[in-house]
């Protein structure tokens, strides 16, 4: 929303604008990196809660459900209800079940918390984006902030593993909930101080409660069928029922959007080619980059053989790298445009996820895997920033919440369908086996799944470079004039 008489920031040195740049890098770092911390502790929580091996990955698609479902809910509810309050909401879910996964002592208790924490990172994730494109003026500044918190973002995806793998070794599983306590709190209360109060609600938008129901069940339903589809089996019954259900409530929706007078979705945001091809990178994206950790993860506990301290450890360096290419996305944006930086970054992450597939043999080494992992992290790190810097390109300030809310919906969707593509890749074949065979063939699955994943990376090249006119290039720098705030 535009400021009377503010001046744009030149830059993003020391001021407010900047002190609430890092605030929201927080929060999206938090939220981020509970998608994968847990699950180097997968094993620990196995044994003490008793999971079975059919259950225990529920641990990780509870949160995956509920975060999906309600992330086009929590843009809207950020652009009506007023961001800041939404963003301290959500931070408090998140806290609260991180409380609560930390001092379970059942499945059932320790489900329900992931599933809140979903509920809470769905809150937090685009009302964080929102805020950021509001903040900072449309062009450089902004590309720049984009490019601390989509370092702060693709970090937490990639640092989970290694903090996971760290906490579990010194204090235990219940460490990787309780983490996320000390992350949060603080985030929560610094969210009353650098935000500024939301103004009253516009009593001539409403909510389009119809439409937020029908979407928000429908697309859980159907990320449910596509998480739970490897484990239950496709034609399970559960399965059918809740991907046919989804998809008539998803059908649901687009009707109630036709009628709606004030539909949760503008159809104005659907004519933003920016937006339009942000999506479609972002499902891409999370389907193949977004993946990796699970696959790499796996490759380092069942075929290296590594314990939860090593298994982290073996995430410093596509850690480093990721941050690195997330925090310099912003200039190089700037300078070469949206267009060329992805086709840049996809072009190196797919070589990377090749050079992967290669190395990720039963005898190979970890010194092996590395020119792949500096490569992938690189191109994972790009483009995690700059689609998202899409996503906010000419949007207007009172949609930004509802456009972050469906860009980080095709992400969503796209973790859900990656992994379940990926997972069948990658398990053809191991049923029957042990021992050696059982470790030689999971080697042998996970590098199919990685040259699957470099497919995936080139054809979403394809994309980016087949639709041309849909990217808007770097705007320049803004004139001196009227800036932005909250």
């Amino acid at each position: 929303m535009a400021s009377a008489g503010a001046s744009p920031p030149a830059g993003l040195g020391w001021n407010r604008a900047s002190a609430t740049l890092a605030l929201l890098s927080l929060a999206m770092f938090t939220v981020s990196l509970d998608q994968y911390i847990v699950v180097v502790a997968l094993p620990d929580i196995s044994r003490d809660l008793g999971y079975s091996a059919q259950t225990l990955q529920s641990v990780i698609s509870a949160y995956a459900v509920a975060s999906a479902g309600f992330l086009l809910f929590g843009g809207r509810a950020a652009d009506l209800v007023g961001r800041r309050r939404v963003l301290a909401a959500g931070l408090a879910l998140y806290a609260g079940a991180a409380l609560l996964g930390g001092l379970a002592t059942d499945p059932g208790t320790l489900l329900a918390a992931r599933a809140v924490q979903g509920l809470g990172g769905a809150l937090v994730f685009p009302t964080t984006l929102a805020l950021i494109n509001v903040t900072f003026a449309e062009g450089r500044v902004r590309n720049r902030a984009l490019g601390v918190w989509g370092g702060a973002g693709a970090a937490g995806l990639v640092i989970g593993v290694l903090l996971g793998g760290l906490l579990t070794h010194a204090f235990g599983w219940r460490a990787v909930f309780l983490v996320n306590v000390v992350l949060a709190v603080p985030a929560l209360l610094l969210a009353f101080v650098l935000i500024p109060k939301d103004r009253p609600r516009d009593r001539g938008r409403g909510f389009d409660l119809p439409g937020a129901l029908s979407v928000t069940a429908g697309i859980t339903l159907v990320v449910f069928a596509l998480v739970q589809g490897p484990e239950l089996g496709w034609f399970a019954p559960g399965i059918l029922l809740g991907a046919a259900a989804g998809l008539l409530l998803l059908g649901l929706f687009a009707l109630i959007e036709r009628r709606s007078s004030d539909p949760l979705v503008p159809p104005r945001l659907l004519t933003n080619r920016s937006l339009v091809t942000s999506v479609v990178i972002a499902f891409m994206f999370m389907a193949t980059f977004g993946s990796v950790l699970y696959f790499l993860s796996l490759h380092f506990q069942e075929v290296l053989g590594y314990d939860a301290l090593e298994t982290g450890v073996g995430f410093l360096v596509p850690t480093a790298v990721v941050v690195a290419g997330s925090t310099a996305a912003g200039r190089l944006v700037t300078r070469f445009g949206l267009r060329s930086t992805l086709l840049g970054a996809l072009a190196v992450g797919a070589l990377g996820a090749v050079l992967l597939g290669f190395a990720t043999s039963p005898d190979g080494s970890y010194t092996a895997l590395l020119p792949g992992l500096v490569a992938l992290s690189a191109g994972d790190g790009i483009v995690f920033t700059a689609m998202f810097i899409a996503a906010g390109t000419g949007v207007a300030d009172r949609d930004q919440g509802i456009a972050s809310g469906i860009a980080s919906t095709g992400s969503g969707i796209g973790a859900a369908v990656g992994l379940a593509v990926l997972v069948l890749a990658a398990t053809a074949g191991l049923d029957g086996l042990t021992a050696e065979e059982l470790r030689e063939a999971t080697a042998e699955g996970i590098s199919r799944s990685l040259f699957v994943v470099a497919a995936g990376i080139a054809l979403t090249f394809l994309v980016a470079l087949s639709r041309r006119e849909q990217i808007i290039e770097a705007q320049p720098p803004p004139p001196p004039g009227r800036g932005r705030r909250c």
